[in-house]
């Protein structure tokens, strides 16, 4: 039998499907059949060959899940048969991020999850909700235990909390999902009315178009009487966090989870300080933090938003679709 895994140079059309060698797991190790993975920005930046910290070639993406189908010596946290997802860091179990942890990221400074079989620790893995299919579980690892670690582990987000969310990709509906689950007011931008329309289906109390509003952020202090936002999911960068931070409360708090309109830009300190607002970097999260998620998903049967699925044999326009900025939600792949 002909085993396969998608390879990844420098450059999107370096994407290509190549043999691998049957997997064995060694000690404490576990062997996953995966079923589905999902897309990131970060995989686009990664196939661009825009991240000087990565040898290539690697195999891609972070997010994959799949069945236990073989395990080596002294593993017992899983077993044959089990559904699991990888987690992002490999090695953050608990606790603080440190630099060694920066180098166990899937997809990146390792070998992702974009083969049919994979070799991971029974310590990279969680066990998936029973309610989840193998595609929504897939769209997990990354962008919903960002926004956990974000809104709710470090941001103690609370029932009559008001948050702002920008866009309305995968972290930005998780952000929307999370904030309902935790009974907070939500505020949805996008430059789409078609998008806003269905963020307000899953339940956001207010929707702006910042094509039509483009100093959105006054509409934000008119919505909130004057007061500015608790929290804003921050996925834009340097291009909207001037806004944001003009958006947020006093003592208000920002998550800078994206950079989607780049990296280059000069933000002025003063109005952090003057305002004292707390901004956080947030770099996904460990595996106790996406055990607390997991739990929360499972007891809520939340169902992670998925905008399409493509085979594995399709995934160079899986990743030309994400580029597109078209998808609301995830972008997943099957195989």
């Amino acid at each position: 039998m002909k085993l396969y895994q998608l390879q990844n140079n420098a450059g999107l059309e370096s994407l290509a499907l190549v043999e691998r060698p049957e997997p064995k797991p060694g000690y404490g190790q576990i062997v996953v059949r995966v079923r589905a993975t999902s897309l990131n920005y970060r995989d686009l930046i990664i196939a661009k060959g825009q991240n000087p910290a990565i040898h290539y070639p690697v195999v891609p993406m972070s997010d994959g899940v799949g069945d236990v189908v073989a395990v080596g010596e002294g593993v017992t946290q899983v077993k044959v048969g089990d559904r699991v997802a990888g987690i992002f860091f490999q090695d953050w179990q608990a606790g603080e991020i440190n630099q060694s942890i920066m180098k166990s990221a899937l997809g990146g400074e390792i070998n992702g999850m974009l083969s049919e079989y994979v070799v991971l620790n029974q310590n990279g893995v969680v066990l998936l909700p029973e309610h989840l299919s193998y595609e929504e579980g897939a769209t997990l690892p990354c962008a919903a235990v960002t926004v956990w670690h974000g809104m709710i582990t470090k941001g103690n987000l609370k029932a009559g909390d008001s948050v702002l969310i920008l866009g309305t990709g995968g972290v930005s509906i998780f952000a929307l999902q999370f904030a309902k689950l935790h009974g907070a007011r939500t505020i949805v931008t996008s430059s789409s009315d078609a998008k806003l329309q269905q963020a307000r289906a899953l339940g956001a109390d207010e929707i702006i178009n910042y094509k039509d509003l483009p100093d959105w952020e006054k509409e934000v202090y008119r919505l909130t009487n004057g007061a500015g936002v608790d929290h804003v999911v921050e996925v834009g960068g340097a291009g909207t966090l001037e806004k944001s931070i003009k958006a947020v409360r006093y003592g208000g708090r920002i998550s800078l989870i994206g950079v989607l309109t780049g990296f280059a830009g000069e933000i002025n300190p003063q109005p952090i300080l003057g305002k004292s607002i707390t901004l956080q970097g947030i770099y996904v999260g460990n595996r106790e933090m996406f055990e607390a998620m997991n739990r929360a998903i499972a007891q809520a049967q939340l169902k992670p938003v998925i905008d399409r699925v493509f085979p594995f044999s399709e995934t160079r326009v899986a990743y030309d679709y994400l580029q597109s900025g078209s998808h609301f939600g995830k972008v997943v792949i099957r195989l």
